[in-house]
């Protein structure tokens, strides 16, 4: 009966973290890669999937209260395919432990830069 709970766990966090729009994917990513013991590639591609009916079940409440710009949604639409097109074939065809160090520099100068961010001014 343990066996399910951890994971159930971490997609509940996920789930929250991405209904807010914060990054509920990198928590997933985490978990699956360092403590599911799944490989990058693998934990990518489940998090890819997670993704979509995450992002599904929140974006209405998102419009609904106006929290997505009309204005700038079809050039960031093209831009992210392209972007994702382009690093889903390059993360192919890197070595899992580039990948895995990549990842993990990222999520360090993502937390330095959030702990030290002077807050913007209103």
């Amino acid at each position: 009966m343990r066996g399910w709970l951890l994971p159930l766990l971490a997609g509940a966090a996920a789930g929250v973290l991405s209904a807010f729009g914060v990054g509920g994917g990198t928590l997933l990513l985490l978990y699956l890669s360092a403590f599911a013991g799944l490989p990058q590639a693998q934990a990518q591609g489940i998090n890819l999937l997670y993704f979509l009916p995450a992002a599904g079940a929140s974006l209405p409440a998102h419009f609904r209260n106006g929290y997505v710009e009309k204005s700038v949604l079809l050039p960031a639409i093209a831009a992210g395919l392209a972007a994702a097109a382009l690093g889903a074939w390059w993360a192919t065809g890197l070595d899992t432990g580039l990948l895995r160090r990549c990842f993990g520099g990222f999520l360090i100068l993502i937390g330095l830069r959030e702990l030290f961010a002077r807050p913007k001014e209103p």
